[in-house]
């Protein structure tokens, strides 16, 4: 099928490829020329496993071109909108990417052509773009068909999802849309993925549904750890013993620093924002408190690490492990591990920081941060070691090693991925979360 794609960023960039490499013909279509010009060469533009394999192969075959051009996506069956929807400073979802791609698209679409939405929008979103498109094009229509992307799975996710939910309306148009994008995804269908078909309301709410529901999983357990550290339990063993009850499941209860990355933070509170304004605010106020204690671990980290170093971290050198929001990525937004290095330089440390992937993106953030090539020369001379994401690198180090290297032997767990026992053994004094 002929597919144009509307937004080449995260979500973009990673359909677009995915669907070449499905077999389909896509034009992918940004505002950003540098951006268009580095995926033209096969260069992806941020970090994701897969994701420069499957470009380059896609180049290659010719069944992919990037363009500015929007008149270059007439013609196409399908035109997916891909674009960003960031948080606006009241909270809530800021529509103005989604607005300006539909009023840029519409003068190029073809009646029977389909608009399908993918970027995560307040619930009512689609329906009010649906009436913008039928009214423009008669005869052509809207529906959603959210993403579920996860960064460091992204690929993998879209060709291979572990479900496929249609937001089409009742009716002949709601058939034609169905048996549309069966065509699109049917490699995907024939592997056996489980597919949905759901009215426009639903299609919106369930990826914000999803993100709250997961926001919540996590923010519980890191609450359950502000518990153990009182008491002297080991929330990593707690959540060993929870999750073995199939109704709570063992995934996503990982205390630490909480979430961060640009879905979550920003689903949840547009989440509460749009519940504010359908006049139901009680039915999402759980998720303040959800926000709350995510960002209560940040706090956490900062004050132990102030008093593992006598009270205060001033003339300190820290050695920062990681900076992604999460690793497999270079995601530096809202990222809990690059805002902790911050405040720790703001309260007179000398912050030393090293993340496989994320320096550059970081860098432009916070320049002020001093960037190191590796771990060693994070490590070298720190009197204090925060591991913050939990990179396979940084797992797999040698406390030992590690140990000849700093100054001080202490280290913050800050994902609990280390082996606290070889830590320990190798001289450090350990300090994980809820541990």
């Amino acid at each position: 099928m002929r597919i144009s794609v509307i937004g080449c960023g995260y979500l973009g960039a990673v359909h677009a490829a995915s669907m070449a490499k499905l077999g389909h013909d896509v034009v992918a279509v940004d505002v950003d020329p540098v951006k268009i010009e580095r995926l033209a060469a096969g260069e992806a533009p941020f970090f994701e496993p897969g994701l420069p394999e499957i470009l380059t192969e896609a180049i290659a075959s010719g069944r992919i071109r990037f363009t500015t051009d929007m008149a270059e996506v007439a013609g196409a069956q399908v035109h997916f909108l891909a674009v960003g929807t960031p948080q606006g400073p009241t909270g809530a979802a800021d529509l103005t990417y989604v607005d300006a791609a539909v009023a840029a698209l519409t003068p190029h679409l073809g009646a029977g052509e389909f608009v399908v939405g993918k970027s995560t929008v307040p619930v009512g979103t689609a329906a009010r773009l649906a009436a913008e498109v039928e009214a423009a094009v008669p005869g052509a229509s809207l529906v959603w068909n959210p993403e579920f992307l996860r960064e460091g799975f992204a690929v993998q996710d879209t060709i291979s999802p572990d479900r496929l939910v249609y937001g089409v309306p009742a009716g002949e148009t709601g058939e034609r849309a169905v048996a549309l994008l069966d065509e699109v995804y049917a490699t995907t269908l024939a592997e056996g993925t489980p597919r949905l078909v759901v009215d426009l309301p639903t299609a919106e709410l369930v990826k914000v549904s999803a993100n709250a529901f997961l926001a919540t999983k996590i923010s519980f357990i890191n609450a359950m750890a502000e518990i153990a550290e009182v008491v002297g339990a080991d929330v990593t063993a707690l959540a060993d013993a929870i999750g073995h009850d199939a109704r709570i499941g063992r995934k996503f209860l990982n205390a630490g620093l909480g979430f961060g990355g640009g879905c979550l933070p920003k689903d949840i509170r547009a989440f509460q924002a749009r519940a504010n304004e359908l006049g139901v605010p009680d039915s999402l106020a759980f998720l303040a408190d959800v926000d709350a204690i995510n960002l209560r671990r940040r706090d956490h980290v900062v004050e132990l690490a102030q008093e593992i170093l006598g009270g205060a971290v001033t003339g300190k050198r820290i050695a920062v492990l990681g900076l992604a929001f999460k690793p497999n990525s270079d995601d530096v937004r809202d990222s809990p591990a690059l805002d902790i290095a911050a405040r720790l330089l703001g309260h007179g440390a000398t912050v030393a920081a090293y993340d496989p992937e994320a320096v550059v993106t970081a860098r432009r953030l916070h320049p002020e941060l001093e960037y190191v090539e590796s771990a060693t020369d994070a490590l070298r001379d720190a009197d204090l070691v925060l591991v913050l994401t939990e990179w396979n690198e940084f797992r797999e180090l040698d406390p030992a090693a590690a140990a000849s290297l700093v100054s001080n032997p202490v280290v913050i767990d800050g994902r609990n991925c280390l082996d606290r026992d070889a830590w320990t053994a190798a001289g450090f004094t350990y300090r994980g979360m809820g541990r």
